[in-house]
């Protein structure tokens, strides 16, 4: 599957169950743990399970030019998926990624058995009765999951944008003695 329709097909069937109801830290890096479910490929009727977490690096106010740096979601893999093409395919279509580094490390990669509906219904409870508000837990495709996890970090980064930047700003000019 080539690059565009990989991309389409994770905007169309990439669903956030659960968001990482903690924030993302604005004074050090944060690492976004999720649970990504897909449907197997492999043995129809199963589900995927990909755990990992994602680390963000620590946001500035004067950041680099929009040159986000991806590592650890398999583009070298597949030569379909690379990470310079990627960036630059975000970029033609107009999205923008904030500058910062995203480093993603998947932990386990097991089988559920059981559906794709019994796989959300379980870790969704196991979510909830854990009382974990760091996890997020996403559903989509097995071919591009590294799209469906970009797409759920972008979201946590979007969700918070408004009260980091005022803390950024609240931070500096508590460093800095105010602004004048």
């Amino acid at each position: 599957m080539d690059i565009d329709k990989s991309w389409n097909k994770a905007l169309k069937e990439t669903e956030i169950i659960r968001t990482r109801i903690q924030g993302l830290l604005t004074n050090s890096d944060t690492a976004v743990s999720y649970i990504l479910l897909s449907e197997s490929s492999v043995n129809i009727g199963d589900t995927v399970i990909r755990r990992g977490e994602i680390m963000v690096t620590k946001p500035s106010i004067i950041i680099p030019p929009n040159n986000p740096l991806f590592l650890g979601f398999e583009f070298d893999s597949d030569s379909t998926f690379k990470e310079n093409s990627f960036v630059n395919f975000l970029l033609v279509r107009g999205i923008t990624v904030p500058s910062l580094q995203y480093n993603n490390k998947t932990s386990s990669l097991d089988i559920y058995e059981g559906s794709l509906s019994q796989a959300i219904k379980y870790y969704n409870n196991v979510l909830q009765k854990g009382e974990n508000i760091n996890t997020g837990l996403i559903v989509g495709p097995e071919e591009c999951w590294q799209f469906s996890l970009i797409i759920f970090i972008c979201s946590q980064i979007a969700r918070n944008a408004d009260a980091d930047i005022k803390k950024l700003l609240d931070d500096y000019k508590k460093q800095n003695g105010g602004l004048n």
